[in-house]
C-alpha cells in the first residue's frame, strides 16, 4: 500500500472518528435528556405518591365522618321513634278521651212502672221521661226532663205520643224555651186511640237544653208498653 492509500486511509477513518463523536455526541444528549425524563417521572411518582397517601387519609377521614353521621342519624331515628311511639300513644289516649266525649245518646219513657193519663193541665208543662232505656254521657236528666248538650254539634231528636180519644194530644220538642217540632192528634171518639210522632235535628252550642212540653188542654197515656218517648244522640261534633 502505497503513502496515497494510507492517507486516503487515514482521512476517511477520521472522518468516520468525527461521525461516531458526534453519534456519541448525540447520544450524550439523548442520555440527558432520558435522565431528566426519568428525574421528572420520579418526581412526578413522588407527588403521585403523596397524593394517593393523602386521598388514602382524606378516604378514611370520610370513613369516619360517614361512620359518625350513621351513628348520629341511627340514635336520631331511634329518639324520633320514641317520640312518635309516645306521641301516638298520646293521641290514641285523647282519641279515646274524644271519642267518649262524643258517646252521647239517650232513650226514655215516661211511666217508670204502672199506667194512666198525664193531663190536661190549664198551662203547658215539661214532659219528665223517668223509664230510661239508655242515657249514654248522661246529658239527659230523668227528673228535670231536660237534655244539655255537652259540646257543638248536630243532634236527632225524636218524640212519640200516645192517647186515648176525646181529647187532644200534642206535644212539642222544645230548644232553648222556643218550640221547634210538635206531634199531634186528635179523635172524636172515647174509644179511638191518639198515636203521633215527629223528629228534628238540631244544631246545638255547648249548653243549649232540650226537652218536651206537652201543651195546655191536652193529656197523654202511658203504661208498660211505653208508648210516649223522648230520645235524642248525637251525629257529630262541630268546631
Amino acid at each position: 500500500m502505497n503513502i496515497r492509500e494510507l492517507t486516503a486511509t487515514v482521512t476517511e477513518q477520521k472522518m468516520n472518528i468525527r461521525e461516531l463523536t458526534a453519534t456519541v455526541t448525540e447520544q450524550k444528549m439523548n442520555i440527558k435528556e432520558l435522565t431528566a425524563t426519568v428525574t421528572e417521572q420520579k418526581a412526578n411518582i413522588r407527588e403521585l405518591t403523596a397524593t394517593d397517601t393523602e386521598q388514602k387519609t382524606n378516604i378514611r377521614a370520610l370513613e369516619t365522618q360517614l361512620r359518625e353521621q350513621q351513628t348520629f342519624i341511627l340514635e336520631e331515628m331511634n329518639k324520633k321513634n320514641d317520640e312518635i311511639s309516645n306521641l301516638t300513644q298520646s293521641q290514641v289516649e285523647e282519641l279515646r278521651k274524644e271519642n267518649r266525649d262524643r258517646e252521647i245518646a239517650f232513650s226514655a219513657s215516661v211511666m217508670q212502672s204502672g199506667g194512666g193519663y198525664i193531663g190536661p193541665f190549664t198551662s203547658e208543662i215539661t214532659l219528665t221521661y223517668r223509664n230510661i232505656f239508655t242515657n249514654i254521657g248522661n246529658a239527659y236528666n230523668p227528673i228535670t226532663g231536660i237534655f244539655t248538650a255537652p259540646l257543638k254539634g248536630a243532634y236527632m231528636f225524636r218524640v212519640s205520643v200516645f192517647g186515648v180519644g176525646g181529647i187532644l194530644t200534642t206535644a212539642a220538642i222544645v230548644k232553648n224555651g222556643k218550640h221547634v217540632v210538635i206531634a199531634h192528634d186528635i179523635q172524636a171518639q172515647a174509644q179511638d186511640r191518639l198515636n203521633s210522632s215527629n223528629g228534628v235535628l238540631l244544631i246545638l252550642e255547648v249548653g243549649d237544653v232540650v226537652y218536651v212540653r206537652l201543651w195546655s188542654g191536652t193529656r197523654i197515656y202511658d203504661d208498660g208498653n211505653n208508648h210516649n218517648t223522648f230520645s235524642g244522640f248525637l251525629l257529630f261534633p262541630l268546631r
